[in-house]
């Protein structure tokens, strides 16, 4: 990143006050530095040749204890701006990134970004601060500080001003050659604390897993050794910041000697008088102090710059634009997909493939409809296609009314869509708050309808073991509650949901993480939704969910080259794809799955 971003100020908004004020403040604390030298030799001058008495130079000293107290009330008002604006610029940043990374959508997120943005978003934006309190303004502080002071000491003794003239673009040439190998290694430091945070937030993801197979200690030593290499890259960078700063340091202590004894040697020989060279010593190290504390900042800062170039890098993603035309009533209207392919992340294959759908929303019957097919095929892609998450890379997802003609699903608000749709993921995310409150989501129930809810839903036996019933306080994300529970709260609350507004029901795999018993509350809930009269699509695996559909759907990954047909085993008559292990005989009273070549099939 450039010492001043342009992008920080056009993504920013806390950061563009933040920086006119800094200018101005900046002129003005060069103002002060001139004025408290000149007043300090003022008054030091008559008092050392003896030519003033206290009472003479009385209003000179307050005027001196003025500027001083001026000069304190700009850096403490530099000080607390600051802070206040990167406190306000990273939250900007941060809800710009996380906004921006989901307008990307899942299909972006799933290449392995997801944990980077976490990253990103929590501890990488953090370390912008330094910039924005430290390093920013002493930049803007050596643009006008340093050229005013060095003017002053011109018009006071150009001897000088020729000394400060030849030594000063040294400061920035080395802080140039070691900024460089200092913002290498924050990169690297950055990338290293990403990884760290990819691998334990992937590693606490899978613990029950790991735990369930008794491999919770293999990863450990992954961890450890990427928590060795960001400590490694931290003191690697702490090396270089203070051998940095003890070079700036000698330069400039060297270069203010230099200044020093030629105005002490001038003085001796008589060339020069005690007022005017008592001034140049107090401004010759204000030359090169805001010179120095850039150096010395910028270290501190580097950590921040690669996390903006990272967050820049992701707002740079071109996503696509969300549709703008309002969502008709779902109720009477049809869901349909035609020709649907989707490239499935970086793998050469189409997940969906060449997929054929239709769903007829809000009918007085309702309607089961169940995704099977090999694993890879497409099935939870094909669910994301129909919410509107993902766009078909070919085909066309459209939704239309009674008497309208259809709309392209990529063409409708979401806003006005998603309210319609109930939508239970493998892990679903609550909102915290009590119990209560999350299952109802805002809606003016009863406890009646509370109850009915959760006895469907399997919530009643939760409820009997959670301390406070229904007034038990669920954490962010429903920390305190397991993932069957999670389901279970999920399954409650869409169940009170009112079928003539919300008759779309998608569900992914929502036995994934149950036993038999919690399986046989999923398919109650099911049997529930479609009793309302609303249209259930469920991504099924086992054999259980295709027994309750009335519409079974084979979704079959196909090749990229050309866009050939579908591939992959077919699903024979009689055996139950994923619903049991591959291959493995069905029942019998399991409904034919679709047969290669065809995408659906309904029950009678």
């Amino acid at each position: 990143m450039k010492p001043l971003d342009p992008r920080l100020l056009r993504h920013a908004r806390a950061a563009r006050g933040y920086v006119v004020l800094t200018a101005a403040l900046g002129f003005a604390t060069a103002a002060l530095v001139v004025a408290q030298a000149v007043v300090l030799a003022s008054v030091l001058a008559p008092a050392i040749q003896g030519t003033a008495d206290l009472a003479d130079l009385g209003p000179r000293v307050g005027l001196l204890a003025g500027v001083v107290a001026a000069r304190t009330g700009t850096s403490w008002a530099q000080e607390r701006f600051a802070l206040r604006a990167a406190t306000r610029t990273v939250a900007e940043l941060r809800e710009q990134v996380v906004t921006h990374a989901v307008a990307l959508g899942p299909r972006w997120l799933a290449s392995g970004r997801g944990p980077e943005v976490a990253t990103l978003a929590t501890r990488g934006l953090d370390a912008l601060e330094p910039y924005m309190v430290r390093y920013l303004p002493q930049l803007l502080l050596a643009a006008t500080v340093t050229p005013a002071t060095l003017a002053v000491v011109l018009g006071l003794d150009w001897v000088s001003a020729v000394i400060i003239a030849v030594t000063i673009p040294l400061v920035p040439l080395f802080m140039i050659l070691v900024g460089r190998l200092t913002a290498g290694t924050s990169e690297r430091r950055l990338v290293v604390m990403q990884r760290l945070g990819a691998q334990v937030l992937d590693l606490l993801a899978g613990l029950p897993t790991l735990l369930a197979f008794g491999r919770a200690r293999g990863p450990e030593r992954r961890v450890r050794a990427l928590g060795e290499a960001n400590r490694r890259a931290t003191m690697g960078t702490l090396r270089i910041a203070f051998l940095s700063g003890m070079v700036l340091e000698l330069l400039t202590t060297l270069s203010v000697a230099v200044v020093a004894v030629g105005v002490g040697l001038r003085l001796v020989h008589g060339g020069m008088g005690l007022e005017p060279a008592l001034a140049v010593l107090v401004l010759a190290p204000e030359v090169y102090l805001p010179l120095r504390q850039v150096g010395l900042h910028f270290h501190a800062s580097t950590d921040g710059i690669a996390a903006a170039e990272q967050a820049f890098a992701v707002l740079d993603e071109e996503a696509p634009r969300p549709g703008t035309v309002p969502a008709p009533a779902l109720a009477g209207s049809t869901l349909a997909l035609h020709g649907v392919s989707v490239r499935a992340g970086e793998r050469d294959v189409l997940a969906p493939a060449d997929l054929d759908l239709e769903l007829r929303l809000g009918t007085s019957s309702g309607r089961v409809v169940a995704l099977t097919g090999p694993s890879g095929a497409g099935k939870t892609t094909t669910a994301m296609v129909l919410l509107g998450l993902v766009r078909p890379d070919r085909g066309t997802a459209t939704l239309t009314a009674p008497d309208a003609a259809p709309l392209d699903l990529a063409d409708v608000d979401p806003s006005t869509f998603w309210p319609q749709v109930a939508w239970l993921p493998q892990r679903p995310v609550l909102a915290p708050g009590r119990l209560r409150d999350v299952v109802a989501g805002g809606l003016d129930v009863t406890d009646a309808d509370l109850d009915r809810a959760a006895r469907t839903a399997g919530l009643d036996a939760v409820l009997a073991t959670v301390p406070g019933g229904w007034d038990a306080e669920v954490g962010r994300g429903g920390v305190g509650l397991s993932v069957g529970q999670r389901q279970r709260v999920a399954l409650a609350a869409a169940l009170l949901g009112d079928p003539a507004r919300v008759p779309l029901v998608v569900l992914d795999e929502p036995t994934a993480h149950l036993d038999a018993r919690g399986e046989q509350v999923v398919l109650d809930a099911v049997r529930a939704f479609r009793d309302q009269g609303r249209t259930v699509v469920v991504v099924a695996h086992r054999a259980s969910l295709v027994h309750a559909a009335d519409d079974v759907v084979e979704v079959r990954s196909g090749s990229l080259d050309g866009w050939g047909p579908a591939v992959g085993p077919a699903v024979r008559p009689g055996e139950v794809g994923e619903a049991g292990e591959p291959g493995e005989p069905g029942t019998g009273t399991t409904p034919p799955l679709v047969p290669a070549g065809a995408t659906e099939r309904s029950r009678p």
